[in-house]
């Protein structure tokens, strides 16, 4: 009788996507605070930020692309590496319509339409564009429900969340719980480890150090989103969320020395572009080569004279997890930076490969998330 009894239980737990499998039709709140309702399993999907294949690579393990008909491919334009490797997994990638979903909403929607999508998924920051252009309306008089997802505005509080919110609309519930589960004691370790420890570091972030001017022009920054939100969610202080009235803008270098920051951390990836002056880091990219360009980028004039820079407290780390759904990876790297007596025995590189190991059918080749000058 109790092997009988205890059988269901057994199969239930071998059995997890059958466990948490979606009923449809569903209604779920996304991003924005928003009633969507699902009325079929979506089979079709335009990505409006490409990115979130990342996401999906959490989610659709075998093939993160074989729901996606249509998508804006940033990694082709922003991070080469991570594009390249994607396409030698899955090669019908190429084939996809890169529909060049821009955040101003700009995109010739008739031939996204086309593709006959029953789901967009779009990023929160994306949102007032895609309303001011009508691709809002246009889509929900087509009956195509839009699903706001962000790890970029409120990353802290909505990566998991949206990755959970994914889950459920995408009948991968038990993957997508997989890893918020890692995400969730992942990030609440930080927080305790940081939460005495005084005083807090002041930092400063360069996004994307060295894309624009000629790689001589500074200091590009971002507020309470993006890395900013990653610097704080260390406990640390970032000097863009006090000075900048939006998301981001730029500080006269002037003002950056006169403020003293503990830290100064840059942020770069592999793309293409003549003069690119950008640190390489991502994907197939040789020390040497991250050297030179982060050498260059921290002798720029008025760079140089930031004490914090003088002292050596600077560093370059990947760019892309600003709006990654790994971003809990550079949330370690900053804390180890900041904090390296309580952080010791952490390894984001190892973080980050064990996530592709065990989330996601990715391959796992070598990849520089982070560059410290010797």
């Amino acid at each position: 009788m109790t092997m009988l009894k205890t059988l269901p239980a057994l199969l239930l737990a071998a059995m997890p996507s059958l466990a948490l499998a979606t009923t449809y039709p569903l209604t779920v709140t996304d991003m924005d605070g928003q009633k969507v309702v699902i009325n079929h399993e979506p089979q079709r999907v335009i990505l409006q930020d490409g990115r979130e294949i990342l996401s999906l690579a959490l989610l659709d393990r075998d093939n993160p692309f074989r729901r996606v008909v249509s998508w804006n491919n940033l990694m082709k334009k922003q991070d080469t590496g991570s594009w390249n490797m994607l396409k030698k997994r899955w090669p019908e990638a190429e084939k996809i319509l890169d529909m060049g979903f821009s955040d101003q909403g700009e995109v010739n929607l008739e031939t996204v339409i086309a593709k006959h999508p029953d789901l967009m998924i779009a990023q929160l920051r994306a949102k007032p564009a895609l309303k001011q252009t009508g691709v809002l309306t246009q889509l929900s008089a087509l009956n195509i429900p839009v699903l706001f997802v962000d790890d970029e505005l409120h990353p802290v509080q909505n990566t998991a969340a949206s990755v959970t919110l994914l889950g459920k609309v995408l009948n991968q519930e038990a993957n997508a719980k997989a890893y918020t589960d890692f995400y969730t004691q992942k990030l609440n370790a930080v927080q305790a480890a940081v939460k005495d420890v005084s005083p807090k570091p002041v930092v400063f972030v360069e996004p994307i150090a060295g894309v624009g001017g000629g790689g001589e022009s500074c200091c590009f920054t971002h507020g309470h989103n993006g890395w900013g939100a990653l610097i704080e969610a260390t406990g640390a202080k970032n000097i863009g969320s006090d000075l900048l009235p939006g998301t981001s803008g730029t500080v006269a270098v002037e003002k950056v020395i006169s403020l003293n920051p503990d830290y100064y951390v840059m942020s770069g990836s592999k793309r293409g572009g003549k003069g690119n002056a950008v640190i390489p880091l991502g994907y197939n990219t040789g020390i040497s080569e991250i050297k030179a360009s982060f050498d260059r980028l921290r002798d720029r004039t008025g760079v140089k004279d930031i004490p914090a820079v003088k002292a050596g407290k600077v560093a370059a780390v990947y760019h892309h997890f600003y709006n990654h759904p790994y971003n809990i990876i550079g949330i370690e790297m900053l804390a180890k930076d900041f904090y390296p007596q309580q952080f010791s025995h952490v390894d984001p590189l190892a973080d980050y490969h064990q996530i592709i190991r065990t989330f996601t059918k990715l391959p796992d080749e070598p990849i520089n998330i982070e560059y410290h000058p010797q």
